[in-house]
C-alpha cells in the first residue's frame, strides 16, 4: 500500500497540495467553472459528457470534476491527499448538492487494488498529477488500465527541459524540506514571478492574467504549486506517445509547450 500523504509531507518528501487547494476554494466562481468546462470541451473535442463516465485522478480542488459533472458526466473523483479530497467534497456540496452521480474518495493511483476496484470509464482525466506521484510511469500505466475500450485518456505531464527541469527539482525539494526552505524559496521566487507577471500584463494589454488561468485556476496558487510541487518528474512528448501507443491507444489531440509547462495529450483506446 502507498504511504500516507501527510506522513510524506511531514517528512519533507511531498508538497501539501491539499492545503494549497483549500486556500484556492475561496476564489471559486462561476467564471472559473466556465473556463474549466471550456478547456475540457476543447481538448476532448465534445460539447457534452452526457451519458459518459468520468474518472478524475488526483482531483485536487475538485474544479475539473465539477466541470465534468456540469457537462453531464457521472463522475468519480479521488485524491491521495485527504485535504484535496475534502476540497473536492466541498465543491460537490456547494455546486452539486451532493448529487449521487458524483462520488469522491481517498485513494492512490499507485494502489493497483484500489484502481482495479473502480472499474473502467469513458474518460480518464489526470491534469498535472501523475508526475507528482514519485512513480510517474507506473501511475500513467495504472491510468491507462481504467480506460474503457473506445474511451479517452486525457493527461497533462511536465515537459522535460533537461537541465532546467533538474534545477526546478532541486528548488522543489528545498521548498518541501521545512519552514526555512519554504520561506527561502518564496522570498527568492515570488518577487520574480510577480515582476514577470506584471511585465506580461503591460505587454499584452492586461490579457496575461486571463491566459494564465486557462483551466480556471489562480495565478498565485499556481505559483505556489509550481514552487512546491514535489515529487516532480518530467517526460518528452515522444516518450508519452510511445508509452501509450504500446498500450493500445491512438493520439487524438495534443497541445505542446517548448518551456517548463505541461504537455496535454488526449488518447483514445482502440476498441
Amino acid at each position: 500500500m502507498p504511504s500516507d500523504a501527510q506522513a510524506e509531507i511531514d517528512a519533507g518528501q511531498r508538497f501539501a497540495f491539499g492545503a494549497n487547494w483549500t486556500a484556492f476554494l475561496s476564489l471559486m466562481s462561476p467564471e472559473r467553472l466556465n473556463v474549466a468546462e471550456a478547456a475540457i470541451r476543447q481538448l476532448l473535442g465534445t460539447e457534452t459528457l452526457a451519458e459518459k463516465t468520468f474518472l478524475d485522478i488526483g482531483s485536487g480542488s475538485g474544479l475539473s470534476s465539477l466541470a465534468a459533472h456540469s457537462m453531464g458526466a457521472r463522475v468519480t473523483s479521488f485524491d491521495f491527499d485527504q485535504q484535496s479530497v475534502n476540497c473536492t467534497t466541498e465543491l460537490r456540496r456547494r455546486y452539486a448538492l451532493d448529487d449521487p452521480t458524483w462520488t469522491v474518495q481517498q485513494g492512490s493511483v499507485l494502489d493497483s487494488a484500489f484502481m482495479g476496484s473502480l472499474g473502467t470509464f469513458d474518460v480518464v482525466y489526470s491534469w498535472g498529477v501523475l508526475h507528482h506521484t514519485g512513480q510517474m510511469w507506473n501511475a500513467i500505466d495504472q491510468a491507462t488500465l481504467r480506460v474503457a475500450p473506445g474511451g479517452q485518456l486525457f493527461i497533462a505531464i511536465y515537459n522535460d527541459e533537461g537541465g532546467m527541469s533538474r534545477f526546478w527539482t532541486a528548488v522543489k525539494r528545498i521548498y518541501c524540506s521545512g519552514p526555512l526552505g519554504r520561506w527561502l524559496m518564496l522570498g527568492v521566487f515570488i518577487p520574480y514571478f510577480v515582476a514577470r507577471h506584471l511585465a506580461k500584463l503591460v505587454l499584452t494589454g492586461g490579457q496575461a492574467s486571463r491566459t494564465s488561468r486557462t483551466r480556471g485556476m489562480s495565478v498565485y496558487y499556481d505559483w505556489i504549486d509550481w514552487l512546491g510541487g514535489y515529487p516532480f518528474e518530467v517526460a518528452k512528448v515522444e516518450e508519452l506517445l510511445h508509452f501509450c501507443q504500446k498500450r493500445g491507444f491512438v493520439l487524438e489531440n495534443l497541445t505542446t509547450t517548448n518551456r517548463l509547462g505541461c504537455n496535454e495529450l488526449v488518447f483514445r483506446r482502440k476498441v
